[in-house]
């Protein structure tokens, strides 16, 4: 972790703030005016940077606000914490545009003041880590038809600030579209917001959106911005936006319509330039039709709409994708990237992943710290998987299917010999062999064979001459008979096929 940079000419501040964040593990660096933090800043490079700067305003060397303005032009994302005297607040509300993240009223209750500074260094964390994984790291990884389609949509999209709607099961991936189409957008060069509205509780949201004035209510000491506010500019985006509560829909209504909002006990209308892109996991016309959701508001938001597959869907980018988080996992962690096995990522192939691609980044991470090898085998996965994998192993044989309701005529049709073998008669749906021959095909795609036509045909055959004869006793005319094709041509499958 960077550390804490303290700016302040009275020691005594400095002083306990740097013993109190030693004490909770959090490294300092200290100074008495704003030049020597300029100077720091030019001389050093990103990494020898602040987590998080906290700063008076009042200083012999130049003030604070000032200060908070330049830092702001080289470092956007870094928080700073400005300390303030009461005498000073209102000066200080009157550069809450220039982006402080939370002012710190002197004298200042020393645990409130941690906290602060730690939920500062949370949010400077969450922005370096959503920093890293939009330069670093591909914006988002799919060759499956779906997700091509996606990638298409927002290439088309990319010059337009039109609203857009992003559907799909929690875990598929909306934030990572929803930054995609603001990185690809002309408002790429502001911020990127994002809020969950399931995420916050209901007397809390509003003010979250919209922000508030000083003495709104209990504890509202400072002026404070909101949702909208930090995104002028760039582009907000509301996460889960079907559990938004219904007398707060008409206000991001009255946003969206006419691009102004008040803050919480605000009497003066604020301007709102932002793009809106909404995401959720319900269908919002049931919820229109039950009343929970503004028809209108649904309206609104709906003007382009995005559908994300599940990864159920899309069962050829799990390879990719699993690799992709080994890689990412292992360089968190600082070790070496673990590999997967061909036949681990059949048995990865054959779990439905409710949780989606973010189920799959977490079985990465465990994988990354938990597999004994380098080398990921089946046995090494998480005991869900494996046992999914081993249901789906054995569903294709079943001796006892499900009761179903059979028409007379056909059942006169299906009986089977008392001095024959007992057969399991397939009244059910067929998904449990051809999810196997799925997971089969895919293991043979990603092994990089350009063979895998042939080599599953000929398996096939094998298996299903192999049975007709064990079921006729090795009477090949009435096995051929039964499969359907003639005494000619099983014998020259045999042949052909090695099965003399």
């Amino acid at each position: 972790m960077k550390p804490i940079w303290i700016v302040d000419d009275d020691q005594s501040i400095r002083f306990v703030l740097e013993k109190a964040l030693l004490r909770e593990d959090m490294p300092t660096r200290s100074f008495t005016n704003p030049r020597e933090v300029l100077t720091a800043l030019d001389a050093g490079d990103d990494d020898d940077g602040p987590q998080v700067l906290v700063s008076d305003i009042r200083m012999p060397g130049g003030s604070g606000l000032d200060l908070l303005t330049k830092v702001k032009e080289r470092h956007p994302g870094l928080p700073v914490i400005i300390m303030t005297a009461f005498s000073d607040l209102d000066s200080a509300v009157s550069a809450f545009q220039g982006g402080a993240f939370e002012y710190l009223p002197k004298p200042f209750d020393l645990p409130k003041a941690i906290e602060l500074i730690r939920r500062a260094v949370e949010e400077s964390q969450r922005e370096e880590v959503a920093e890293e994984r939009m330069v670093a790291a591909p914006e988002m990884l799919g060759q499956a038809t779906a997700m091509q389609d996606v990638f298409r949509g927002i290439g088309r999209l990319s010059q337009s600030n039109v609203t857009v709607m992003i559907t799909g099961e929690s875990g598929t991936g909306k934030e990572l579209v929803a930054r995609a189409l603001h990185k690809h957008s002309p408002r790429a060069g502001g911020p990127f917001v994002a809020i969950n509205t399931a995420a916050i509780p209901k007397d809390l949201l509003e003010s979250e959106l919209f922000g508030h004035e000083r003495g709104a209510f209990t504890g509202a000491q400072t002026m404070r911005r909101g949702r909208f506010e930090q995104a002028e500019g760039g582009t907000l985006f509301l996460d889960e936006i079907g559990d938004m509560p219904f007398d707060l829909q008409t206000r991001l209504l009255r946003v969206l319509s006419d691009g102004h909002f008040y803050r919480v006990g605000g009497h003066n209308a604020v301007k709102a330039n932002v793009r809106v892109i909404a995401a959720t996991h319900q269908d919002l016309e049931q919820r229109v039709k039950e009343g929970a959701f503004r028809e209108d508001l649904f309206h609104r938001l709906n003007v382009i709409r995005l559908r994300l597959p599940p990864l159920r869907e899309r069962l050829e980018d799990i390879p990719m994708l699993a690799r992709h988080f080994l890689q990412v996992s292992a360089k968190q962690l600082g070790v070496e990237p673990k590999r997967i096995s061909d036949s681990a990522l059949v048995s990865l192939s054959t779990f439905s992943f409710p949780g989606n691609v973010r189920q799959l980044e977490n079985i990465c991470h465990w994988l990354t710290v938990m597999a004994p090898a380098q080398v990921i085998e089946p046995k090494d996965l998480p005991p869900e998987v494996i046992a999914a994998h081993a249901q789906a192993s054995t569903s294709g044989v079943r001796v006892a299917a499900p009761p179903v309701e059979i028409p007379r005529a056909a059942a006169e049709e299906i009986h089977v010999a008392a001095s024959e073998p007992a057969v399991a008669v397939a009244t059910t749906g067929s998904a449990g062999w051809e999810t196997g021959l799925e997971a089969e095909a895919l293991a043979l795609l990603v092994s990089g064979r350009h063979d895998v036509w042939e080599a599953l045909t000929k398996r096939f055959e094998s298996k299903l001459i192999l049975t007709a004869l064990a079921n006729t006793r090795g009477r090949r005319i009435e096995a051929a008979q039964k499969l359907g094709i003639g005494r000619n041509t099983i014998t020259r499958k045999i042949q052909e096929l090695g099965l003399e």
